[in-house]
């Protein structure tokens, strides 16, 4: 037996014990592509806590139609939404690594207590258009990979979310309505920076948070229109605030051990269907915003598209102090991705 099949959870071996057959497939389709599919495929259960219309939901399911396309369905991965699973974002890594599921999406900013580095991606005022936010992505897929790896699991592919923007149950158009919010945060840095700028702050889940807006104890909600129309948070906050906070990421990460226990055409299959998805998920986001406010608007929210100057001020000194943050806790090492990510922007400009 193979060291990376004894790495592997006591359900995962029994699975990829199943999965010999994937190894007559390869045996008898080598050099004829996939013939056949596997009479008894290996099934990888993925999940994520987002709707199957949010981005995230979106890439599973891209990432499932993939994957048996190009492994002749060897490999069916079985998405589920909605936290069905019964695993949040920030709980996925253990979930992953002790095979209660296969794989699955998890937002980076609910992975700071697992490694800071995954607060990268939604540190504020850094990363805010589509094409920083992909340069910042590339640049540190390494580091990423790497810290994936360190929680026993391989980095598949990277969803990216439309801007961050402010929920509201009424108009932000000065501080004080800022520093009167009680606001759902989704990370430790967001939670700093709201707190900073004098409002309230819990760092939630959207699964933990939907209670807290029809109990009122929460009244504003940091999130992209891609969550919030996703959650149909119109119903409870019908004010929207374009700060363009950040650009953020969730991951999609496989067990290391089912992965490097795959023989090397389904690895390649399994890679190529990985990287298919993360083009797709970037292509789609180009109309995303345009999608979301079409949406955003028919159910009667009011869009402020241009946030008052005092508030945005507030704001991005709030986020500058959580940066420096980010950076003390990572380490000037780690933190170097950071500082030739903007060498680069100012070099482009």
């Amino acid at each position: 037996m193979s060291a990376s099949l004894k790495r592997a959870s006591r359900p995962l071996r029994r699975q990829l014990l199943r999965g010999g057959a994937l190894l007559a497939l390869l045996a008898c389709g080598a050099g004829q592509g996939w013939a056949q599919p596997a009479a008894s495929p290996t099934v990888w259960r993925m999940a994520t806590e987002y709707p199957a219309s949010a981005m995230p939901g979106e890439g599973l399911a891209t990432f499932a139609e993939e994957v048996k396309k190009r492994t002749a369905g060897a490999i069916e991965v079985k998405p589920s939404f909605d936290a069905s699973a019964g695993v949040k974002s920030a709980q996925m890594p253990a979930a992953v690594k002790e095979g209660r599921l296969e794989g699955g999406d998890a937002f980076g900013g609910a992975l700071g207590a697992v490694d800071p580095l995954f607060l990268l991606s939604s540190l504020p005022f850094v990363a805010t258009s589509v094409e920083s936010a992909q340069r910042l992505a590339e640049l540190a897929r390494a580091d990423y990979a790497r810290a994936f790896e360190a929680q026993g699991q391989h980095l598949l592919y990277v969803t990216p979310w439309p801007p961050t923007g402010l929920w509201s149950r009424n108009p932000v158009a000065t501080l004080p309505d800022l520093r009167a919010l009680s606001v759902r945060t989704y990370d430790e840095t967001s939670t700093e920076v709201m707190h900073a700028a004098g409002a309230q702050a819990t760092s939630l889940s959207f699964a933990d948070a939907m209670p807290r807006l029809k109990d009122g104890s929460v009244n504003a909600v940091l999130s992209s229109g891609d969550g919030g129309a996703g959650r149909k948070l119109w119903d409870y906050l019908p004010n929207f605030t374009a700060i363009g906070y950040a650009m953020p990421l969730s991951f999609t990460t496989i067990n290391a051990a089912a992965y490097a226990a795959l023989p090397g055409a389904l690895r390649a299959a399994v890679d190529a269907a990985a990287q298919a998805t993360e083009q797709q998920q970037w292509a789609r986001l180009g109309t995303r915003l345009e999608e979301n406010t079409a949406r955003m608007r028919a159910n009667g929210v009011t869009i402020q598209a241009s946030p008052a100057a005092a508030v945005q001020q507030a704001l991005r000194e709030a986020g500058a102090g959580a940066v420096t943050a980010w950076r003390a806790r990572v380490g000037s090492e780690r933190a170097g991705v950071l500082d030739a990510f903007m060498r680069n922007e100012r070099a482009a400009r």
